[in-house]
């Protein structure tokens, strides 16, 4: 069993910059890789990064490479997501979830626990 909880987000400026914490509790989450993944309003739930068990494997979607980093301190039991240059369009609320394996996953389903998600809302 895991149990996440995200904190960070909040109202920012067009480029501005957030980082998004996902504290996690529960013996397994050294193992499991972890995703953040947002919902914008009126949007299905759609993939931003993941990151393997051991922080050596991450993924993102097209529209925020480059832009968002992914990253995670086992000894914390927390994974972050680095948002810079942000967008309008990257407003919405943002969710941490772990899978079993411990490899990177990209879609919903494939995740066993997500946290209560954390809303960014970036102004123009």
């Amino acid at each position: 069993q895991v149990q996440l909880v995200e904190s960070g987000g909040g109202l920012v400026q067009a480029g501005g910059s957030l980082r998004l914490s996902c504290a996690a509790s529960g013996r397994t989450f050294r193992f499991s890789g972890m995703g953040w993944f947002r919902q914008r309003p009126g949007k299905e739930r759609e993939f931003v990064a993941a990151i393997s068990w051991s922080g050596g494997s991450t993924y993102y979607a097209d529209s925020v490479k480059g832009r968002f980093t992914i990253s995670r301190d086992n000894a914390k039991n927390t994974v972050y997501l680095q948002m810079n240059s942000l967008k309008p369009e990257d407003t919405a609320v943002y969710y941490c979830a772990a899978h079993s394996a411990p490899d990177v996953r990209t879609t919903p389903n494939e995740y066993n626990y997500w946290g209560q998600g954390t809303q960014v809302t970036v102004s123009s």
